[in-house]
């Protein structure tokens, strides 16, 4: 908090909209939220989420009002924790996808099959 005060229902419904976030991504180790009111028609709110195997996630945003601006920097964060729980997904899947296509093609069993695909092709171009 800087430049001003909070009431307590104010500061509940902030701690209630950040916690939240844990639903799209289950690795958060900490929240920090910083509201500056110094200017009274657009307070600043700064969200900064801490994660396991991430660098920091931060959303700033102002709005007319402290809750329409952490409303927002929380809708930016979860955009941003989607996406990255996104990559680390098909990062650890992409093994498995590659896998799957390799088994899927038609590989020849033997090398007799080989040699008898390249016969074939030679007497077609003659």
């Amino acid at each position: 908090m800087r430049h001003g005060h909070l009431s307590q229902g104010t500061q509940d419904r902030i701690t209630a909209k950040v916690s939240k976030l844990s639903r799209f991504y289950d690795r958060i180790t900490a929240v920090n939220v910083t509201v500056d009111l110094k200017r009274e028609d657009a307070p600043e709110v700064e969200i900064r989420v801490s994660a396991e195997l991430a660098e920091d996630f931060v959303a700033r945003d102002s709005a007319v009002n402290v809750i329409g601006a952490v409303e927002s920097a929380v809708q930016k964060l979860e955009k941003q924790l989607r996406k990255h729980k996104q990559k680390m997904t098909d990062h650890r899947n992409l093994g498995r996808r590659v896998n799957a296509e390799l088994a899927d093609q038609d590989v020849p069993s033997d090398d007799n099959e080989l040699v008898e695909e390249g016969e074939a092709e030679q007497n077609e171009e003659v």
